[in-house]
C-alpha cells in the first residue's frame, strides 16, 4: 500500500484489501472513497468486503465506481460533494489511485491553477497529461475548443521571444507565426543595474509590449496552461487551444521571491530591495545614495539564475558610490554568496578580487538567504559548506540588497517538455527539443548549461530561426550554438569587466584585445554598455538586424 497526499485533506493509493485497514486507520484516516467497480480485477477484493471490516473501526465508506478511462463531468461534480461533506483526512483508492487522483483534479480545477495541480498530482505520481484541457476549462469537458493554427508559435514575448519572431520573418516574411504572453510592457532587464546605480531612469528601460511585436505576427495576449506536444497543441487559460506546426519556447524564468520567508512583506522597504524588479531598482539606488555608515549585504542565490553576474554588479556600482562620496570607510560591505567562487569564469576573478579589496567587501561563500525580518533588520542565512553540517547564521543590516531565488515556470516545470529539474530539454548546440522533433527552446527556460543572459538570447535567437527554416526545408539544423554568453560586471561608474564566455568557460570575445580587453575593467566595455548595447537591443535584436549575432554555419551533412 503506497498512500500518496493530493493535498491535506485528500490522499489515493492502489487497490487496498482487508488487512490494510489498521494501517490505514493508524494514519488517522476517517473515511474512504472507492472509485474501482467491483470485479474488475480477479484479485480484487469487493467493496462490501472492505466496508464490513472498515465500519468496524470506524472508518466510514463510500462507493463510488469509475470506469477505467471515463471519468465524467458529473462524477467529479460528486467527488467534490463527497469530499466536502465526508470526514477528513480522506483516503480514495482504484486499481492504480489513477482514478481517483483525476477526479480530486478536475474537482479542483476552478480552484487551484492548472500548475498547482499537475505539480501535486506529478508529485504523488499521477499523470494527468490526458485531463489537461479539462482541467484548463475548470474540470469540465470542452464543447467548443475554438482552435487557432500557426505555421509558427513563440511562447513568450521576452527578449528571446521578439528577437526569434523578427528572425524568423526577415528570412521568411510569409510565415504566419503567434507569440503567446499576457505582458502589456516588455522590459530591458539589462538595464535594471544602471537604474540601480543610479545612471539610468528607469522609463529607459521600458515599451509597450505592442509596440514591439514585429509587423505581420499575431500577439495572443493570454497565458499558456499546459502543453500537449503529442498534438501539437498549447493550452490557454480558458481552454483556448492554440495548434501549431513548430513550437518555440522561451518564456524566461521564475523570480521565487517566496522561497525566502519574510522577503515579500520587506521588499522595497526596511532597506530591502533588488534590481531584480523594474519597481525596485530606483529604490536601491536611493538607498545607496541615503546611506552614511552601517552594514550592506548583497545576496546571490544557488544557481541557476539570469545574470549570474547582476548580484556582484550592484555590490561594485554601490561601493563605488560609496567611495566617490567618502562614506565608504564607514560601511561594512558583505557579498554573502550560496555559491563556492566569486565568478564561474576564473579568468575574469583577478580583476574582480581588486574591486572585492577596494571596497573592502567580505566575501561569505556558502551562504543561502533563507529568511528576513525587515523592520528587525535581520536576515538568515543557511551556510553549507563542503563535508560540512548546515549551520544557520543571523546577520544584522542596514541594507540588503537581495537576488531571488529562481526556478522555470510552473507551467513549464510540470510540463512533458521539461528535464527532471523542470528546465526545458534540449540539445545544447541545436537548441531542438530532445524528445519533440519540431519543438525549440532558447532564453532562460532552457537548460544548456550556458549563462542566462540577454546575451546570449541574442545570439540564440538567429541559431533558433535558422534552425527552424532549415526543418522546415527538410534539413538537418544548420546552425549551432557554442554557449556564447556576456556579463558585463559593473566594477565602477565608467569600467567594466566584460566577461564574454562558452560552454565549458571558454572565452569567447567579441572584440581584439587592443580595443577590449574582457579580463580587465575597461571604459570601452562601459560604453558599449551604457550607450551602445540599448539601442543595439531595441533597434537591431528585436527587429532581426543580427549585429554581431549572425549564426555559424556548420555542414548538413
Amino acid at each position: 500500500m503506497e498512500i500518496k497526499a493530493l493535498d491535506a485533506k485528500l490522499s489515493a493509493t492502489p487497490q487496498i484489501t482487508v488487512a490494510d485497514l489498521p494501517a490505514i486507520k493508524e494514519k488517522g484516516f476517517r473515511a474512504i472513497i472507492c472509485n474501482r467497480p467491483d470485479g474488475e480485477g480477479p484479485d480484487q477484493p469487493t467493496f462490501q468486503e472492505i466496508e464490513t471490516a472498515a465500519s468496524k473501526l470506524g472508518i466510514e465508506m463510500v462507493y463510488q465506481p469509475i470506469v477505467a478511462g471515463k471519468v465524467r463531468d458529473e462524477d467529479a461534480d460528486k467527488f467534490e460533494t463527497l469530499m466536502m461533506e465526508l470526514p477528513g483526512p480522506v483516503l480514495a483508492y482504484c486499481r492504480t489511485g489513477t482514478r481517483s487522483a483525476t477526479l480530486w483534479s478536475l474537482a479542483q480545477a476552478d480552484k487551484l491553477s492548472v500548475a498547482d495541480i499537475l505539480g501535486q498530482t506529478q508529485a504523488a505520481g499521477y499523470d494527468m497529461a490526458g485531463v489537461v484541457r479539462r482541467i484548463a476549462n475548470g474540470g469540465k469537458t470542452p464543447t467548443d475548443v475554438g482552435d487557432a493554427s500557426y505555421d509558427v508559435v513563440i511562447v513568450g514575448g521576452g527578449a528571446a521571444g521578439i528577437a526569434v519572431a523578427a528572425s524568423l520573418r526577415s528570412r521568411k516574411p510569409e510565415l504566419d507565426i503567434a507569440i503567446i504572453d499576457p505582458a502589456e510592457i516588455h522590459y530591458y532587464q539589462p538595464g535594471w543595474t544602471m537604474v540601480g546605480g543610479g545612471v539610468f531612469d528607469p522609463e529607459d528601460t521600458v515599451r509597450t509590449m505592442g509596440s514591439l511585436i514585429p509587423e505581420g505576427v499575431h500577439w495572443l495576449k493570454s497565458a499558456v496552461a499546459a502543453f500537449e506536444p503529442k498534438d501539437d497543441a498549447v493550452i490557454l487559460d480558458g481552454c483556448r487551444v492554440v495548434k501549431y506546426e513548430r513550437l518555440i519556447v522561451c518564456p524566461g524564468l521564475k523570480l521565487d521571491w517566496n522561497k525566502v520567508e519574510g522577503l515579500v512583506d520587506t521588499l522595497g522597504k526596511n532597506g530591502v530591495t533588488s534590481n531584480y524588479r523594474y519597481d525596485l531598482a530606483p529604490y536601491t539606488w536611493e538607498l545607496v545614495r541615503g546611506m552614511k555608515e552601517g552594514r550592506a549585504i548583497f545576496t546571490q542565490p544557488p544557481m541557476p539564475i539570469k545574470c549570474a553576474g547582476a548580484p556582484q554588479k550592484a555590490m561594485y556600482l554601490s561601493g563605488d558610490a560609496w567611495f566617490r562620496n567618502g562614506a565608504l570607510k564607514d560601511i561594512d560591505i558583505h557579498f554573502n554568496n550560496a555559491g563556492g567562487v566569486l565568478f564561474g569564469v576564473k579568468d575574469y576573478v583577478p580583476a574582480l578580487e581588486e574591486y572585492v579589496k577596494k571596497y573592502g567587501v567580505t566575501l561569505n561563500f556558502f551562504h543561502n538567504l533563507v529568511a528576513v525580518d525587515g523592520p528587525a533588520k535581520k536576515a538568515w542565512f543557511d551556510v553549507a559548506k563542503p563535508d560540512t553540517p548546515v549551520e544557520r547564521v543571523e546577520m544584522e543590516f542596514d541594507m540588503m540588497h537581495v537576488c531571488p531565488p529562481q526556478t522555470a515556470p510552473d507551467f513549464i516545470r510540470v510540463s512533458p517538455l521539461a528535464d527532471e529539474a523542470g528546465w526545458v530539454d534540449v540539445d545544447q548546440a541545436t537548441l531542438r527539443h530532445k524528445t519533440y522533433d519540431n519543438i525549440w527552446s532558447l532564453g532562460d527556460v532552457m537548460n544548456a548549461p550556458n549563462a542566462k543572459t540577454a546575451a546570449a538570447a541574442r545570439i540564440q535567437a538567429p541559431i533558433v530561426a535558422e534552425n527552424v527554416i532549415a526543418d522546415m526545408r527538410g534539413s538537418a539544423p544548420l546552425a549551432q550554438y557554442n554557449g556564447y554568453g556576456s556579463c558585463p560586471l559593473t566594477v565602477e561608474r565608467g569600467k567594466i569587466v566584460l566577461a564574454e564566455f562558452g560552454y565549458g568557460g571558454t572565452l569567447l570575445p567579441s572584440f581584439p584585445k587592443f580595443i577590449i580587453d574582457g579580463t580587465k575593467p575597461s571604459r570601452m566595455a562601459w560604453l558599449l554598455k551604457e550607450k551602445i548595447l540599448p539601442p543595439v537591443y531595441w533597434s537591431a535584436m528585436l527587429k532581426g538586424r543580427e549585429w554581431m549575432a549572425k549564426p555559424e554555419k556548420v555542414s548538413a551533412g
